[in-house]
């Protein structure tokens, strides 16, 4: 707040201040952005021609609203940045909890003032980020952390009856006056509660310990729901959910190149050294998101959120970072095999169904990353390839690699292993590098390296090799040696 700022009504009017409800005025900024040409939601991807469009229509429509979907779709984010919309500073009336127009008094205390002050009511400014308030519903809120309650000791302090209004400690929403009020999860809400929300949007009145306060708020409404929850946890009241204006449904990204520009946005890479992670393992992370999102094993209605990803790759990064270290580098190189020790962020950010219960989280983990690797493979590198249909598909140019394995030979690769001797060992198959040099094109040493490994992991996961792993050892044979080896044992 600066000095040339009006301090009290009178001067409040002399500046021709105009007096707008917060819907008018997050429809005249919004109105402004429009025409400025400026980024409408910075840093939400992906949701420019569904979403984001949608949640503007209520905004110009002057609409309370619900963003409904899975986890990780950003809706929480979408409403914080509508506090972007406020003016930078509004006039409140100085000293009042629940930031009252200097124009429009609510509270008795407030009325009173103004009639005997006149237009030398005392006003201060309250910036846009005190006008935003969360809160996130679970069943132990109540309607006086919302709403309000009478407070015993201000009662006794100032000699006050329980019935005056002075008495009454305002809660979350009155408080949010003037402003906007999000509630995360609104199903999460018990009953009894939403009902206090439905007088608020409504009635204008709120009702405490027996006694009614009538207080005309202004203030916006937004809510976020999860399908899941709307079903099995809890539900939204019907005379609410009629009276939220819009109802607003968010979605995964619907491009990998959308999903790796939000996990890129979003992870932590700052690492102290040179972490170099190619573009086709980021496209492979977000390929295992889109893989749980479709197996069998994970739960549909939970939903995989993009947090799996983002956690997914600062792992990566990790896993990486820590044979980097052991050798002394200062520059670290991600590998195919990377992928599978990173899968600890995996474990923890899916809910897996029975059949994936009975599978076991790591061994799920696992197949999903394993579908992915194939999915990044055959669409790159085998013709006659379609999702879900193996049998045209055409391998006869990885032969060479093949004859290699079934003549006897084995590839073990360690993920402690030393840059140096991981080229050496991946250049002992015979015919891989020129494969891949015909096939991949890869314009470096590393990324040579790299699809090396790409392109003998494809081949098991088209059972075209077998793969065993103990503890951090990786060993790749045909599969008549490993049914060999096997008895053996």
């Amino acid at each position: 707040m600066t000095k040339t700022k009006p301090s009290t009504l009178g001067e409040l009017k002399k500046a021709g201040w105009k007096d707008l409800s917060v819907k008018d005025e997050l429809r005249r900024n919004m109105i402004a952005r429009l025409q400025s040409g400026e980024p409408l939601f910075p840093g939400i991807i992906g949701y420019d021609k569904t979403v984001i469009p949608q949640v503007v229509s209520a905004v110009l429509a002057k609409h309370d609203f619900l963003l409904l979907g899975l986890r990780g779709q950003a809706k929480t984010r979408i409403i914080r940045q509508l506090a972007s919309y406020l003016d930078e500073y509004i006039p409140v009336i100085e000293g009042s909890p629940i930031h009252e127009s200097p124009w429009h008094p609510v509270t008795r205390r407030s009325r009173e003032m103004a009639a005997d002050l006149g237009d030398n009511l005392p006003i201060a400014w309250l910036h846009r980020d005190h006008r935003y308030q969360e809160k996130l519903a679970t069943p132990d809120v109540s309607i006086a952390d919302l709403i309000g309650d009478i407070d015993p000791i201000k009662a006794v302090s100032k000699k006050l009856d329980f019935s005056d209004e002075e008495v009454i400690h305002y809660g979350i929403i009155p408080r949010s006056n003037r402003g906007i009020f999000a509630i995360n999860e609104l199903p999460d809400l018990q009953s009894r509660i939403q009902v206090g929300l439905l007088n608020i949007m409504e009635e204008k009145d709120i009702q405490i310990r027996g006694f009614p306060v009538r207080l005309p708020l202004d203030v916006v409404l937004v809510f976020t729901a999860n399908p899941e929850d709307y079903t099995n946890r809890g539900n939204i009241i019907t005379p609410l959910k009629d009276r939220v204006d819009a109802q607003i449904l968010t979605h995964y990204p619907e491009k990998i190149e959308d999903s790796i520009r939000i996990t890129e946005q979003e992870a932590w890479t700052g690492r102290e050294m040179e972490v170099h992670v190619s573009p086709l393992l980021r496209e492979l992370i977000e390929q295992v998101a889109v893989e749980a999102r479709e197996s069998d094993f994970v739960d549909k209605a939970s939903g995989v959120s993009a947090r799996m990803a983002i956690s997914y790759l600062e792992t990566l990064y990790s896993t990486a970072e820590m044979r980097s270290h052991r050798e002394k580098n200062k520059r670290a190189m991600a590998r195919i095999s990377d992928l599978f020790q990173s899968i600890t962020a995996l474990t923890g950010k899916i809910e897996l169904v029975y059949k994936g219960e009975q599978e076991g989280i790591t061994n799920v983990a696992l197949h999903l990353v394993g579908k992915a690797l194939k999915e990044a493979f055959n669409s790159r590198f085998v013709p006659g390839y379609k999702r879900g249909r193996d049998r045209k598909a055409d391998f006869s140019a990885f032969q060479p690699v093949i004859d290699w394995f079934e003549a006897g030979n084995t590839l073990d690769l360690e993920t402690t292993m030393p840059q140096k001797e991981y080229a050496k060992t991946l250049r002992q198959v015979g015919g891989l590098e020129q494969i891949v040099k015909d096939m991949a094109k890869p314009e470096s040493e590393e990324e040579t390296l790299l699809m090396m490994e790409f392109f003998i992991e494809g081949l098991h996961q088209n059972f075209l090799l077998t793969k065993r792993i103990v503890d951090a050892r990786i060993r790749y044979t045909d599969a008549v040696s490993f049914m060999m080896n096997e008895i053996s044992d």
